[in-house]
């Protein structure tokens, strides 16, 4: 869902994202991060498949930091939020966190990925097309 240029995508936890001790593996966290961006990109009209076969364009992620604040655990019901912080020729840096909804409502993580659009034939750099990037601003 998104509100105000900010996308919302809800994550449960389960067994199989936890190491024994049920806490979450810490490159799990990456995968929420893609979900939630895949997920974004899907409610402004963009499939990542269309993209590649309709207009030969692919994105990649290409520098990730991430902040490790608290640990998420099995069960926990997460919100991870997604917004577009710079939108360039042929990038897009992504500011993305990861909120526990209960008990209390806290930041667990904190992300700045940035993601290179690619032409999907060479895997060369390439400008995000212009429609898209009327649709992102």
């Amino acid at each position: 869902m998104i509100y105000n240029k900010e996308h919302y995508f809800s994550v449960r936890i389960y067994y199989e994202d936890t190491d024994m001790q049920g806490i979450v593996y810490y490159a799990n966290y990456l995968k929420y991060f893609e979900r939630a961006r895949t997920e974004f990109l899907r409610e402004k009209g963009f499939e990542q498949d269309e993209l590649i076969e309709e207009q030969r364009v692919a994105f990649a992620v290409r520098a990730v930091q991430v902040d490790y604040l608290k640990p998420a655990a099995f069960n926990d019901e997460l919100i991870v939020t997604t917004n577009i912080a710079k939108l360039k020729r042929a990038s897009l840096i992504f500011h993305q966190t990861i909120v526990r909804q209960s008990p209390i409502r806290e930041i667990i993580n904190t992300a700045v990925i940035k993601v290179a659009c690619l032409d999907a034939n060479t895997m060369k750099v390439k400008a995000i097309p212009t429609a898209m990037i009327e649709k992102l601003s």
